[in-house]
């Protein structure tokens, strides 16, 4: 019998596991990796800036602002569309979350969710400005509805994650991460190390397997898939290429962490020694830390600052658009009542006892032709035009003048009626 074999079947026949000490619950290369990434990655930036002569903190802010628009747009996304999980809400769920918390010790648990997930069988943590959040996609929820403490799995490899700190500090790491080999080599040890935490929040290994299986055998068959058979796939899947593959990826093959979620200490199939060496000319591109990953970095950046930044200039001018014709309303109003009493265009605004100037500086002008307001703003002119109704009633609409972008204008007075 193998050393898989062996292992499998002695913890297989266990009724449980213990509670895991927190000191097991970290893979042991994530530590050695995670310290050889982080030294390389100081140093090579300190190298960066000073062969730059500190440009490439140019685009560390730019990265930074692009980082801020697509992590806020995901997160508004989940907290306004996803359902979140409270003693009130999915309380079964809840219950689950707090006690996995517990057992991992944290003690604030982050805000988690559950999100449709459209086809896609997973879960994922995330992090915004100092802010943790869980989110568990609607198929892994469902497909644990036979074993529900499946979901414990789930959980606790996300919150693996934030506990870890797999959200923060990986600025410095930035440089190295393209490296071949270590790059990913340590993305698969953080991997370990969550589903070493997912596994410490199932009362029993086998839960914990199955629940990890689903991602391969999908939402019906996991319940019946053969753990010890599924795990010997490690031995007769490991070849050149499975090797190769695995040595550039950020995940190990699901076989191998299966086996290593029933039987930690379980001794895994060696690789094919031919396979490093071409692994070594192939750059990490996961994450993007691989050989491409500065240069879609770049590329996001470049999208994200030529889509946000004028979005965000429009936006801002909108608003004080909107902002000017709120504070003309007032004009409106008087206007509209000198012509319903008098059946007639005011000559001046001091005619129908209106200043040229708004409280807040602007400045009024009436077209004693059409009763037409402009209202001259920062950004141009804002026209305040009348119009009639079938029943002959005044109604305003605005519209672009000279210097005004007709993009920005509000939305609510471009057609009418507005009173």
């Amino acid at each position: 019998m193998s050393t898989i074999d062996s292992s499998l079947a002695r913890d297989m026949s266990a009724a449980g596991i213990a509670r895991v000490a927190p000191e097991a619950l970290v893979y042991p290369r994530e530590r050695m990796l995670g310290s050889i990434t982080l030294v390389l990655g100081v140093l090579l930036w300190l190298l960066l800036i000073a062969g730059t002569f500190g440009v490439v903190l140019v685009y560390l802010l730019l990265g930074f602002i692009g980082y801020v628009f697509a992590q806020s747009a995901l997160i508004a996304y989940i907290r306004n569309t996803g359902v979140r999980v409270s003693a009130e809400q999915f309380p079964d769920l809840h219950q689950r979350f707090v006690d996995c918390c517990h057992k991992l010790g944290l003690e604030q648990p982050p805000e988690a969710y559950v999100l449709h997930g459209n086809g896609m069988f997973n879960a994922f943590a995330a992090r915004f400005l100092g802010r943790h959040f869980v989110v568990l996609l609607s198929d892994v929820v469902d497909a644990m509805e036979a074993q529900p403490e499946g979901v414990n799995f789930y959980i606790g490899h996300e919150l693996g994650h934030i506990r870890m700190k797999h959200l923060t500090g990986q600025l410095w790491r930035w440089p190295v991460l393209w490296l071949p080999l270590v790059g990913a080599a340590y993305a698969r040890a953080k991997e370990s190390t969550c589903d070493r935490h997912g596994r410490a929040c199932c009362s029993d290994a086998q839960t914990a397997a199955r629940a990890l299986v689903a991602l391969a055998a999908g939402a019906r068959r996991w319940q019946t898939v053969d753990l010890l058979s599924y795990a010997r796939q490690a031995h007769h899947g490991n070849g050149f290429w499975a090797a190769f593959h695995e040595l550039i990826g950020g995940y190990p093959w699901l076989t191998k962490r299966v086996a290593r979620v029933v039987a930690p200490e379980a001794r895994m199939p060696g690789r094919n020694p031919l396979a490093y060496v071409l692994a070594l000319l192939v750059p990490y591109g996961g994450r993007l830390g691989g050989a491409a990953g500065p240069l879609i970095l770049v590329a996001i950046i470049g999208v994200l600052a030529a889509v946000a930044l004028p979005a965000y200039q429009d936006y801002t001018q909108r608003a004080k658009a909107s902002a000017a014709w709120f504070e003309g309303a007032a004009a409106r109003a008087t206007l509209t009542q000198f012509y319903e009493a008098q059946h007639r265009v005011p000559a001046t605004l001091e005619e129908a006892g209106l200043v040229e100037a708004l409280p807040n500086g602007q400045k009024l002008a009436l077209n004693p032709k059409t009763m037409e307001l402009t209202l001259h703003v920062a950004q141009g002119e804002l026209l305040m035009t009348p119009r009639a109704d079938e029943q002959g009633r005044i109604f305003w609409i605005c519209r672009a003048g000279e210097g005004l972008r007709p993009a920005v204008l509000p939305k609510g007075c471009q057609a009418g009626p507005t009173r």
